[in-house]
């Protein structure tokens, strides 16, 4: 069986595990978590990085951060993962989804307007497949109308817009390192905060709503409870996994990128004689090959497909059943117009295997399987 997908795995992990180990300090905020905020720091020119437990938790963070209170509204797309959503309906805001694009299955930026209300808190842009949103029209309505922008960058890592890097362009940007991802902790996350006057209250709130970064830092004598907040901090032998693989992240982001060419090349004939869409990536944004998918006629088409692949030993896989179908998005949200593209495009969409190490020559395989099925 080609599985749909293979955790990154560069071999120096379980040596800064066990260095994270011998240090005795295997808590949060050790070593190698600082190292990895600095390489994403680095990576991304964001003004802080804080390793998270996840990128739900990220966008908890970054909600906290942005003040959401009970009955504010946060517009963004009904085609993301739960935790796009729960992270402010925590707060006891409601989600306010919009239709996506059909190109990029991104949120469509010419509705975001027409569904801001004097509830609007803030917009929150999801970049699906790791290609940006059209981020100068968002940042745009979101200065004109004074509303805070928080980006669920969980597939972004690596991915820019107009040469500057998914996440950095909103007041936050969270990041995902879970198993799935194109670097990975098994579980993890990161916040970026673009502002120098947010850093403070986020290393707070992050710490359990205590001072004690500032402690450690030497700049006070000893830390104390200042905020609410919570424990979002990782081990620090999860942020060692990760560092393995952030330290050889242009490796894997070039076979990744080589992996995503090569289905991109062998499937075009398909998409030129109308059977399948591939995947649109507009000017100005480069992405980092976080998943390769195929669109299908419709549901019926790519339920068969699905189970063709299968039965020929290839995991293939659908995405999200859009979050205003659900019964908590119909409790909790509500959807703004017309749901044009979103419930069709997401039941037509179909992902491939891609992976770390993933070879070319089973990439060709999978293509002429897909071939196949269309003959």
């Amino acid at each position: 069986m080609i599985n749909f997908n293979v955790p990154p795995y560069t071999g120096k992990e379980m040596d800064y595990i066990r260095q994270a180990v011998e240090s005795q300090k295997i808590c949060g905020d050790g070593q190698f978590t600082r190292k990895c905020n600095e390489w994403i720091e680095e990576k991304t020119k964001t003004r802080k990085c804080l390793l998270t437990t996840s990128c739900t938790h990220a966008t908890e963070l970054a909600a906290l951060l942005s003040d959401i209170q009970p009955g504010d509204e946060v517009i963004m797309p009904a085609y993301t993962f739960v935790s796009t959503a729960d992270a402010f309906v925590l707060r006891g805001a409601v989600p306010v989804f919009v239709d996506i694009r059909p190109d990029t299955m991104n949120l469509d930026e010419t509705l975001i307007e027409d569904a801001i209300t004097d509830k609007t808190k803030a917009i929150v842009p999801v970049h699906y497949a790791g290609v940006a949103c059209e981020m100068d029209a968002i940042m745009d309505i979101a200065k004109r109308h004074g509303l805070v922008v928080i980006e669920d960058a969980a597939q972004g890592i690596m991915s820019s817009y107009k040469g500057k890097a998914l996440g950095t362009f909103g007041e936050f940007g969270c990041f995902s390192f879970h198993e799935t991802k194109n670097y990975s902790m098994g579980e993890g996350g990161a916040l970026l905060i673009r502002d120098e006057k947010d850093i403070e209250e986020a290393e707070i709130i992050r710490e359990k709503g205590t001072n004690r970064s500032k402690y450690f830092r030497g700049q006070i004598d000893k830390y104390t409870w200042v905020n609410y907040g919570s424990s979002y901090l990782p081990s620090d032998m999860n942020a060692a996994y990760l560092y393995a693989q952030l330290e050889m992240a242009e490796e894997i982001n070039d076979a990744r990128m080589a992996c995503w060419n090569r289905y991109y090349e062998k499937l075009a004939p398909l998409r030129d004689a109308g059977k399948i869409d591939l995947p649109v990536v507009p000017d100005g944004c480069v992405h980092n090959a976080h998943m390769f998918y195929i669109k299908t006629a419709d549901l019926e088409e790519r339920t068969r497909l699905i189970e063709f692949l299968k039965n020929n030993g290839i995991m293939a896989v659908f995405h999200y059943i859009p979050l205003h179908t659900a019964p908590a998005g119909q409790r909790f949200g509500r959807f703004h117009g017309e749901d044009v593209y979103t419930t069709k495009e997401s039941e037509r969409l179909l992902r491939l295997p891609m992976y770390y190490r993933l070879k070319t020559d089973v990439v060709d395989d999978i293509c002429d399987k897909v071939k196949e099925f269309y003959q």
